[in-house]
């Protein structure tokens, strides 16, 4: 595999199917009515499955158009994924992914990645890991150099630095103000308190507008297939807001925030990360596409089975529906993508070859959020 181009914080590069089940088969029949129904939008099938495409959350207008022109370019497109949300990474503005991303509950900025490579089915994350702008970069070199998949915490960091990766405080102001912000709105009974100058900070009240008053997460996923119709993926978060220091979500967990199989496509997830480990997510959704769903079809079948799966009252509103979001995305060999969110009106990235990136709908399970759902 061809090494990856010298940027900040990266190093010097080196000289048979089953069929659906009949549960299954119902499931995903039945919410692919109910979300046509809702209105949800059909799959990107225009020009014959034209590749170079890539697909990301809503957050990867400009990671999509970088990933399709770095594999026009010739590089893989795992490669391309990763450098693709780089982008999105380094942007302090984003604070779910990356610098500047929001810490865990210490304080402490710590992130998760991964990626996966189709052809030949390696893959490399990392967990917990503190001090390091780009992970899925740290991620990329674990599958590139190593017999492993999966390093976490100190061990991360110790790999990153021997490498040339470049240590940083990724803590921005902004997100120091936004976590005191959330300290001081904690309890009522604790030693920390929100005060006025600080609820009134123009951070404090850009986080509020964007994510509302406490948001639960955010991450980036990009798939993408190249003109040969190889396939490759990335995932990459700071995580669950103000989490249990040591949280890991579905991010960094092959097969659970991603997965790529060069015979099928590749699927990943942003959300409410602990729901879709319980149901392997991205691997459901591309068994579902090997035994002959759409991607759409997929994604909304992985959702309804995380939505059956989803069974404490303190994950349930008042009408038995998930309290929170999880939206997938899904990108076949053939150059076919879609994506589907528990709630409708998320968007979606997307780029073709010779086209500008664009934002889709997602098709969805339920037609509107409940105002109380965070936005993310």
């Amino acid at each position: 595999m061809r090494a990856m181009t010298t940027s900040s914080n990266h190093p010097p590069a080196p000289p048979s199917d089953p069929g659906l089940t009949r549960r299954e088969a119902i499931a995903v029949g039945t919410v692919a009515a109910a979300a046509a129904v809702a209105g949800a939008a059909e799959p990107d099938r225009a020009g014959g499955g034209r590749a170079p495409l890539a697909v990301a959350s809503e957050n990867g207008l400009a990671a999509v158009a970088r990933a399709v022109q770095r594999m026009e370019a010739g590089l893989a497109p795992v490669e391309a994924a990763v450098e693709g949300v780089a982008l999105v990474e380094a942007d302090p503005e984003d604070v779910t992914v990356g610098y500047g991303g929001l810490p865990n509950s210490d304080g402490v900025v710590q992130l998760d990645a991964c990626c996966m490579d189709g052809p030949t089915m390696r893959a490399g994350a990392v967990a917990a890991l503190e001090g390091f702008r780009h992970p899925a970069r740290v991620a990329y070199e674990i599958m590139r150099r190593t017999t492993r998949v999966l390093l976490v915490g100190e061990g991360a960091a110790r790999f990153a630095t021997s490498l040339g990766f470049e240590a940083e405080n990724l803590l921005t102001e902004r997100a120091r103000k936004i976590w005191l912000y959330w300290r001081g709105q904690m309890s009522a009974i604790d030693d920390w308190m929100a005060t006025p100058d600080l609820i009134e900070d123009p951070d404090v009240q850009w986080f509020i507008h964007e994510h509302g008053a406490i948001a639960p997460q955010g991450t980036i996923n990009l798939c993408a297939v190249n003109a040969a119709g190889e396939l490759g993926g990335t995932t990459t978060t700071s995580g669950l807001f103000f989490k249990i220091p040591g949280r890991v979500g579905d991010s960094p967990l092959i097969g659970a925030g991603l997965f790529v199989d060069n015979e099928v496509g590749a699927a990943g997830s942003t959300g409410r990360g602990e729901s879709v480990i319980q149901i392997a997510g991205a691997h459901t959704i591309v068994e579902l596409m090997r035994a002959g769903a759409s991607p759409r079809d997929a994604c909304l079948g992985a959702l309804d089975r995380l939505v059956r799966a989803t069974r404490v009252p303190y994950l349930l509103d008042a009408d038995g529906r998930p309290n929170f979001d999880v939206k997938f995305y899904a990108v076949t060999k053939a150059g076919e993508a879609a994506a589907a969110a528990i709630w409708a009106g998320a968007k979606y990235a997307l780029c073709r070859a010779g086209e500008e990136a664009r934002l889709m709908d997602c098709a969805s399970l339920y037609p509107a959020p409940p105002p109380w759902l965070p936005r993310t």
